[in-house]
């Protein structure tokens, strides 16, 4: 028979428990949504789970409206009207836990957080200030060698492998690995050896989406992940995380660089005090500046830049960097080839409007990438490409801002299919506020997922969900004339689309690599449309999964290069 002290604890337990339900269930009764959802938050993860977690919430905002209550303490709101309320340019609105599911943690077990992940506002201070400016517009534009450096290569191995050859193969892969590619060249001034070998050479593809299949269901239960991912005891029972692959290949990259930077600095002493003579290494001929580079001359000039920041930033670009900027090119080119009228119209435009291609240099090896000593980050020599590479045309970035339709078509794409497809969460500050004309209670954590934010019909039109460009070009219904009126109307309704997508977040939070995305979306999406043709003989072979990041298969094609006969 229990004892009564074992009795008397059992009652203080189960009262506890059902007066937390019950305050739980009360304190967001008013607000709507499904029955299971008020009690716990496993209806949240089993959406995740099916990989279309961004349909359910936008069939949940369908049936329930703006504002829905999604877990014990989470209500999710779609309204784009409440994306500057959420989404402050201020302080006051502090990241959920559901961040800490993303945190890596390092080979000794430390927590390794990033500017996207950390929920301290003084450590967000600390990681971005440094490094704003490297992230900037002016800056970013900088680095456009990089990426014409690998968009060659990738019309070499097109070219190669596929080119007038009537051969299927799937672009996204390509696009993905072009992506990459262009990160690790920019970040690293190396490449990976994905286009060489039209593979993923050292896995890191499927770490990276190994790593979001398992921290995707964890931020719907964040104590979850802490107590089965991020406890001593597990760490000791589980086989390494899938980001340690990627942590292994950015700590490599930094000591790699950190010891050429040291020959460097050595061999430039030497010189000047007339004690060598030897020429400088291949690693000081480089003309542009990477991004570890900068982040390395930021540590060198300002003590307060730890060393644990060069690989937060690091890994931030090999992570969140490189597979978000895939999934929107995926986007575009899936929706380019599925709509021909509007690949047909952005062909002219760019024929009619850009300046007569010149000859086009052939890849060549990146002086700094060393071809004998084996690296987690190789650099292989790219062959000369045959004669359709000789007269690829590249646009620069200058020329491609201004046009107009190019400028929709990207921000269709961008719109349509975001690559991040989970709420993006924020706790109410004390006492509480009236968001869509409903209370929520201060600490309840209330987020906008981006895929049901930017279809909105009230800001996009009937026809949100579809791809259609021309909606950017477009002023109020009704509006055909040329006028002034006209065209302050079109400018306005454009300022509220653009206010409405939510696909770089917003407010004090907003992606930092935002210009960095762009410029390889304006260069990429350009090339391909003026260099090639494409059929794809089974749109419906395209799919999409989605586990926080989006990622799309089954964009099979085949190409021709434009003006060679067969």
């Amino acid at each position: 028979m229990p004892s009564p002290i074992f009795t008397t604890l059992l009652s203080i337990l189960i009262s506890y428990l059902l007066y937390h339900v019950i305050r739980t269930y009360y304190r967001l009764a008013h607000i709507p949504g499904p029955f299971w959802a008020r009690f716990s938050n496993l209806p949240r993860v089993s959406w995740v789970k099916t990989m279309r977690a961004h349909e359910i919430h936008q069939e949940l905002h369908r049936k329930y409206g703006n504002v829905v209550r999604m877990g014990p303490n989470m209500v999710s709101i779609a309204d784009p009207d409440a994306i500057p309320v959420v989404y402050p340019p201020r302080a006051g609105f502090p990241k959920s836990k559901f961040y800490r599911a993303f945190i890596p943690h390092t080979p000794t077990g430390t927590p390794l957080p990033a500017i996207f992940t950390t929920q301290d506002e003084a450590q967000h201070k600390q990681l971005k200030s440094p490094i704003a400016p490297i992230y900037s517009l002016s800056n970013t534009t900088t680095l456009e060698p990089f990426v014409d450096q690998t968009l060659r290569l990738l019309t070499s191995e097109l070219d190669k492998r596929f080119t007038n050859k009537k051969q299927l193969f799937d672009l996204g892969d390509w696009l993905q690995y072009f992506a990459f590619e262009t990160m690790g060249t920019m970040t690293f001034s190396k490449r990976y050896g994905l286009l060489e070998e039209g593979r993923d050479v050292n896995g890191m593809l499927g770490a990276i989406w190994g790593f979001m299949l398992g921290v995707a269901p964890m931020t719907q239960i964040p104590w979850l992940d802490r107590l089965w991912n991020k406890s001593r005891l597990t760490a000791l029972l589980k086989s390494p995380a899938a980001a340690s692959p990627i942590l292994k290949i950015v700590a490599d990259a930094i000591s790699q660089r950190k010891t050429l930077r040291e020959e460097e600095s050595a061999l430039t002493a030497e010189t000047e005090t007339g004690a060598g003579s030897k020429a400088k290494s291949d690693f000081s001929t480089k003309s542009h500046k990477d991004f570890l580079d900068q982040f390395l001359d930021l540590q060198e000039a300002n003590r307060n830049v730890q060393p644990w920041y060069i690989q937060a930033w690091t890994f931030s670009n090999v992570i969140a960097g490189s597979d978000s900027t895939a999934s929107v090119m995926k986007s575009i080119m899936y929706n380019l080839i599925s709509h021909p009228t509007t690949l047909q119209k952005l062909h002219d435009e760019l024929t009619h409007n850009l300046p007569s291609p010149s000859p086009s240099p052939s890849p060549r090896p990146n002086p700094s990438s060393p071809t004998t000593t084996p690296s987690p980050i190789t650099t292989t020599t790219t062959t000369t490409p045959h004669s359709p590479t000789e007269d690829l045309h590249l646009p620069q970035w200058k020329h491609l801002t201004p046009l107009p339709y190019l400028d929709a078509v990207i921000n269709e794409g961008i719109r349509l299919h975001p690559p991040f497809c989970l709420a993006l969460e924020r706790v109410v500050p004390a006492p509480g506020m009236t968001i869509c004309g409903v209370w929520v209670p201060g600490g309840t954590v209330v987020g906008m997922n981006p895929f049901v934010v930017n279809r909105d019909e009230a800001v996009f039109g009937p026809d949100g969900g579809v791809w259609r460009p021309e909606r950017w070009l477009e002023g109020e219904e009704g509006d055909l004339g040329l006028g002034e009126g006209t065209r302050e109307r079109r400018r306005r309704r454009r300022r509220r689309m653009e206010g409405s997508v939510l696909t770089f977040g917003a407010g004090r939070r907003v992606c930092m690599g935002k210009h960095v995305a762009l410029l390889e979306i304006q260069k990429i999406v350009p090339a391909l449309v003026l260099n090639y043709e494409f059929h794809m003989p089974d749109p419906a072979s395209y799919t999409a999964e989605n586990s926080y990041f989006f990622r799309q298969k089954g964009i099979d094609v085949e190409i021709r290069r434009r003006g060679f006969d067969v």
